[in-house]
């Protein structure tokens, strides 16, 4: 074989032509498997006269060499190790470079440097030298290196350390600064102690070497910014000593409008997940401001001349095409992100004088900017909002939607639709003045308009699902609008929308519906047996409005059509290969589970078995290219028949080949979702036939806990619960010593990973799933959860961990005043921990919880100080009280602690408050006996007083319980007669 003739087919296999691809491909397959093809691409590589040539050879190389290295003798390796790295150090083509570069890294990763010390020494040489060429040469070497392997590389980071220290000096030399940027990114994972605190000195000098770097490449500046990415991610105390600096340099590059579009949302990715990780400190640094500032011009900013921003086309785009970022878009991620992780009292003096003129700006793009503030704060803020502002802001929104411009409109419905979703049920008073608004709406817009329907719908749907018995006035006027639009022609967007509609009304009327239900599923049943591809939409929606009437409509109603339902999902699936229909079928199996019950027995085989494809498939997860994945070519055994030609060209050129990561697909992580959360409802749903399913759901669901998807984690932490929930249902049902054997086997296996996963997630939306559940599955199972008496002591030491704010999601940076201020969604991680401890109690009983007990309520009655929030107050009382119930007659010895703190919530003007410490001092008499005899008059004047001056229904109820709890437990201790009187008052 001669390499003349190698040299040939790598020509043809880079030519635009697939039939001359495919014919040089089966040559080359051949060629390669001579015993001289090792040599021959060396030759190529080295003495080819065209550089693409020569990269492509070296590319093949390394994709041989990085799996059968060891399969090479000693005297081929060491021929092999000093022709790579001397035709390296002669090269000046850079992708060349590059190749032989990477080449060489591959080599290193499998002999390791002490068996190769002349790379380190050319390193070293090339780094220190006066040549500009060889330096660069010398550090895009040691960066391929450290990109592939920088662990073998750890007992030289000081060295090398020191060395960038010297190189990020030269200034002058680009290509030295961006190779010396990427190392350092590659090593950041790996750095000890000292080595972080060189690196963190050298922190203004990377800012600056990104700084001049952006002014002659973007593409490498941005790529160079992921040294930030990385540090956050691994050692983000290095950014926080340097918060300002690094801050203010992201700000500067997103308000530059001369920089592209990806390097400016780059610069506000780092700034959102700044705020995430470090928002006690970017308050502490006053830095809320300066963002604030920069993000509003941004936001509010004109498109080019001619254009529309892409949410307020007329026509919607691909959905794939609309997720494209752009600064605007991000700058309002990150005022989202601000609402997420601030105090809502921090945040809104310095947002407020920006966003109001604004909203009153002539300029609608200004307009617009203001309204997206108030929608994105909705979720964050909900319970500020919904206290100080909620009408105000209202009034804003529905007068918006009036605008002469449609994109102050378009942002108008999007911010209803916010505020519908996060405002509940407080929104729902206003429901006379939005639904009119909303149906006046839908009538002016024009149908082939679709972006600004969808956006209409979204409005509506998030408002009408939650009006329960207010939507009657205005049900016939929305279904004969959805029903006219299934009947009539029209497009398939606008059915789709009509729809989803259906399934948001039902959410509300529930049996207020059956009039229209027989004319709503011949139109879902139409739609699912259709075999158009143009309809696919519409049929993937209709499954999914098909599970929401199963689910809210009395399971009498559903009955009848039950078996059909299950019979078209499963034959969708056979029939379609569409991962979201996947998704909304497996919704229609679990609601149909809750209606059916043991009957969905004989289904459960095919049903199990989809979601269990679901849960194992890897389709849309694409592996990176790295050198442990070896090109099929040189698979000795199975040798694929054909070679994609980008395979082997376009991904070789990047100078990031071999970055690690998954790129996962996000509709097949939904899918995943889904298939997790309909595998636990159907096991809750039906126990006993679910049980020879269970062990392979718990293998398969466990496998999804570590996946990167915060949704899918929070799935599979839910349906390993309702797992739980579901053997121990079979326990009851048919009590055997192997059912208990295998419910309290998988209890021992899953609660230590509940308490790990809760103080590891770094999420708080998973932290939060995860105590829900706990709380769940403690509640149903009670003792039998909690055989071994490490479970109690080690889920307590949990939620003091969160009460305390030491877990990994929450943020660890000091106070220095104000510490009662948390994001409200802070408070809610804290709620959701606080929750587990009346759970505890009542099932653990009091004389074995009471230690405990006594543990927590420093921490609670610490929530109780006048600084704290309403949210806070309430909160902690409201546990307090509960947990007094669970604790019974050992509540009496918490009556000092307890007694004080009641009886001044119970003069709290919030309502919340208020009526929380009356019930906790009901029970609290009720249980404490003896403890509270002596301070019946006292109570009794505080009840009398409450009864005759407040107006809440609440307070009055738990009065007239806290009062009754008085009679039954003392009767002797009472003035029966004007008890009864002020008793009899109260329920009149």
């Amino acid at each position: 074989m001669a390499a003349q003739q190698l040299e040939q087919i790598l020509a043809l296999l880079l030519q635009p032509d697939n039939a001359v691809i495919q014919q040089a491909t089966a040559q080359l397959k051949e060629v390669l498997k001579q015993p001289a093809a090792l040599s021959h691409l060396c030759h190529v590589m080295i003495h080819s006269q065209d550089p693409q040539i020569q990269q492509f050879a070296s590319v093949l190389l390394r994709r041989r060499l990085s799996k059968h290295w060891k399969k090479i003798d000693v005297a081929d390796q060491n021929m092999l190790k000093s022709l790579v790295l001397s035709s390296f150090q002669q090269q000046t083509d850079h992708k060349v470079s590059l190749g032989l570069a990477q080449l060489a890294a591959v080599i290193m990763k499998n002999e390791t440097l002490k068996k190769w010390p002349q790379v380190l020494h050319s390193i070293q040489h090339g780094a220190h030298s006066r040549d500009p060429h060889k330096c660069q040469m010398a550090l895009l070497l040691l960066q391929s290196a450290l990109d592939l392997d920088a662990d073998q590389f750890c007992p030289y980071y000081k060295d090398i350390l020191r060395l960038f220290h010297q190189m990020l000096n030269n200034r002058s030399q680009p290509a030295v600064l961006y190779y010396s940027l990427r190392s350092l990114r590659a090593m950041v994972g790996g750095l000890s102690s000292d080595e972080v605190t060189l690196m963190s000195s050298m922190m203004p000098k990377v800012i600056a070497a990104i700084r001049e770097l952006i002014q002659v490449n973007e593409v490498q500046s941005s790529e160079a910014m992921e040294v930030f990415d990385e540090l956050l991610e691994t050692e983000v105390a290095i950014v926080v000593q340097h918060l300002s600096e690094v801050v203010n340099f992201c700000l500067e590059v997103a308000c530059n409008q001369r920089l592209s579009d990806s390097l400016r949302v780059k610069a506000l990715s780092c700034v959102s997940y700044l705020v995430k990780l470090k928002s006690k400190a970017i308050l502490k640094h006053k830095l809320l401001s300066p963002i604030l500032n920069a993000l509003f011009p941004i936001m509010s900013a004109d498109p080019s001349p001619g254009q529309m921003d892409m949410e307020d086309e007329l026509i919607e785009e691909i959905e794939d095409e609309a997720e494209v970022r752009t600064p605007k878009h991000f700058a309002v991620q990150v005022i989202d992100m601000l609402a997420l992780y601030l105090p809502p009292e921090k945040l809104f003096p310095q947002l407020t004088p920006l966003m109001e003129p604004a909203l009153l700006s002539p300029n609608p793009y200004h307009r617009k900017a203001g309204l997206m503030c108030l929608a994105v704060l909705a979720e964050g803020c909900g319970d500020h909002i919904r206290n100080k502002h909620l009408q105000p802001m209202l009034q804003v929104v529905c007068q918006a939607l009036a605008d002469d411009s449609q994109v102050v409109r378009n942002a108008a419905l999007f911010a209803l639709g916010q505020f519908s979703e996060n405002l509940q049920p407080d929104i729902v008073r206003f429901s006379d003045e939005i639904m009119p608004l909303l149906l006046r709406y839908l009538e002016e817009v024009h149908l082939a308009h679709t972006t600004h329907l969808a956006k209409a719908y979204y409005a509506l749907e998030n408002f009408v699902e939650n009006l329960e018995d207010k939507i009657e006035p205005y049900l016939p006027a929305l279904m004969e609008r959805m029903l006219n639009t299934l009947a009539s022609p029209g497009t398939p967007r606008t059915k789709e929308l009509a729809i989803s509609a259906i399934g948001a009304i039902a959410q509300a009327a529930k049996e207020s519906l059956l009039p229209y239900f027989q004319a709503i599923m011949e139109h879902l049943t139409s739609y699912m047996l259709t075999t158009r591809e143009d309809l696919r939409p519409i049929q993937i929606q209709s499954v999914e409005t098909m599970a929401t009437l199963a689910n809210v409509l009395n399971n009498d109603i559903f009955w009848p059509l039950s078996e059909k339902c299950c019979q078209l999902g499963l034959d969708l699936c056979d029939r379609v290969d569409d991962p979201d229909l996947r998704r909304c079928t497996y919704s229609l199996f679990s609601s149909l589970a809750n209606v059916m019950g043991d009957s969905i027995t004989p289904y459960l085989p095919r049903i199990t078995t989809l979601l269990i494809y679901s849960l194992k498939s890897t389709e849309g997860i694409k592996l990176p290219l790295s050198s442990e994945n070896s090109f099929l070519l040189f698979d000795d055994e199975e040798e694929e028949a054909e070679v994609e030609e980008s395979s082997l060209t376009d991904e070789e050129d990047e100078e990031d080949s071999e970055s690690v990561g998954i790129c996962v697909g996000s509709v097949f992580m939904d899918e995943k979702e889904d298939a997790c959360i309909a595998l636990g409802e159907i096991a809750v749903s039906v126990s006993m036939p679910f049980l020879p399913y269970i062990e392979t759901s718990f293998q398969e669901v466990s496998q999804l806990l570590p996946c990167p998807q915060i949704q899918v984690r929070k799935a599979a932490f839910k349906a390993l619960g309702q797992l739980i929930i579901s053997l121990h249902r079979v326990c009851k049902q048919e009590p055997s010593e192997a059912h208990m054997a295998a419910f309290q086997k998988l209890v021992s296996t899953l609660l230590p990973v509940y308490v790990k996963g809760a103080k590891e997630d770094h999420e708080r939306e998973v932290v939060m799933a995860i105590l829900e559940v706990l709380a769940k599955v403690v509640k149903e199972c009670k003792r039998n959860v909690l055989y071994e008496p490490a479970q109690l002591t080690n889920l307590c030491r949990l939620v003091r961990e969160v009460l305390e704010q030491k877990v990994a999601c929450q943020d660890d940076e000091e106070d220095e005043d104000d510490d009662d201020e948390q994001a409200e969604y802070d408070c809610m991680l804290i709620e959701y921990a606080g929750e587990l401890i009346p759970v505890l109690a009542e099932v653990t009983g009091g004389e074995v919880f009471a230690p405990y007990f006594a543990g927590f309520l420093p921490l609670l009655l610490n929530k109780m100080k006048p600084s704290c929030s309403t949210a806070d107050k309430s909160f902690a009382v409201g546990i307090i009280a509960e947990t007094v119930q669970g604790l019974e007659g050992a509540s009496s010895s918490f009556v000092l602690h307890l007694l004080p703190v009641l009886l001044g919530a119970a003069h709290d003007e919030d309502q919340e408050v208020c009526s929380n410490a009356v019930f906790g001092l009901g029970v609290l008499m009720e249980h404490g006996r003896e403890a509270m005899f002596e301070h019946y008059p006292q109570i009794l004047s505080l009840l009398s007083n409450l009864i005759s001056q407040e107006q809440s229904n609440r307070v009055i109820d738990n009065v007239c319980g806290a009062i009754a709890r008085m009679l039954m437990t003392n009767p002797g201790g009472m003035p029966v007669e004007q008890v009864k009187h002020n008793f009899l008052l109260c329920l009149v």
